[in-house]
């Protein structure tokens, strides 16, 4: 009987330890083989679309690009490619958006024993979604939830960074009054009464950072952009 090829799997985190960890778990499954091993996104969007791989296991939080933005950048180029996502982090927002950017597993490095790691990638190999329980709660209680804008998350931002409401407006070039239309959108959006309340339901689900560096920024920048641009046909 003819054997069946090995799982090829590109996987890609900014810390060494983890990226060994992976490796060994992976390559001690004799169906499965992990073939290249990147560093930040920019590395991992490149051995993707290099290697063509079955399965590709990436963190969320590297340096390069942000966790959404590179998943849409995979499959953007590599249409049928299958992610799954290995991240520390299960906040509503960060669930809710790489699954939207076309994730098709989510694994949760601190809750995933070695098996659930397994099962996913055998899941997805099939053609299933695989959410860590944790994780899908998560976005089951996203997807009951109203959405909010970009700029609502841009002004939630800047919100979560103690901004006043006419920085916020010297900063997109609106009115106060604009600032404060916004503002009754997003609280009653999140069902709070005000700023505090709102400050405390972002940071809880992910919408905003209070380091100021949200994990969704609303728009990518050009540089963003373009960065990823050339990267992508660099590795075709």
């Amino acid at each position: 009987m003819k054997q069946r090829c090995p799982i090829r799997i590109v996987i890609a985190d900014d810390h060494c330890v983890v990226r060994e960890g992976l490796t060994a778990i992976i390559n001690r499954e004799p169906e499965m083989k992990v073939i290249a091993e990147g560093r930040n996104w920019m590395e991992a969007i490149q051995l993707v679309l290099h290697h063509r791989p079955d399965l590709a296991i990436v963190d969320l939080h590297m340096p390069g690009v942000e966790g959404a933005k590179g998943i849409r950048a995979i499959l953007e180029w590599f249409s049928t490619a299958r992610i799954v996502v290995f991240s520390a982090y299960d906040t509503e927002e960060e669930v809710y958006e790489v699954i939207r950017a076309g994730a098709s597993g989510y694994v949760l490095k601190g809750e995933s024993s070695r098996e659930d790691l397994l099962q996913c990638i055998r899941a997805v190999c099939e053609g299933q979604v695989w959410i860590h329980p944790s994780a899908a709660a998560k976005l089951a209680e996203r997807m009951n939830t109203p959405s909010l804008t970009n700029r609502e998350k841009d002004i939630l931002q800047m919100v979560v960074e103690g901004k006043s409401n006419k920085e916020i407006g010297s900063s997109l070039n609106v009115t106060e009054g604009t600032v404060k239309v916004h503002l009754n959108h997003i609280f009653a959006k999140l069902g709070v009464q005000g700023r505090v309340a709102a400050v405390g339901v972002a940071v809880r689900r992910g919408i905003a950072r209070l380091d100021g560096i949200g994990p969704f920024p609303a728009r990518q920048t050009r540089d963003e952009e373009q960065a990823i641009r050339r990267q992508t046909t660099h590795a075709l």
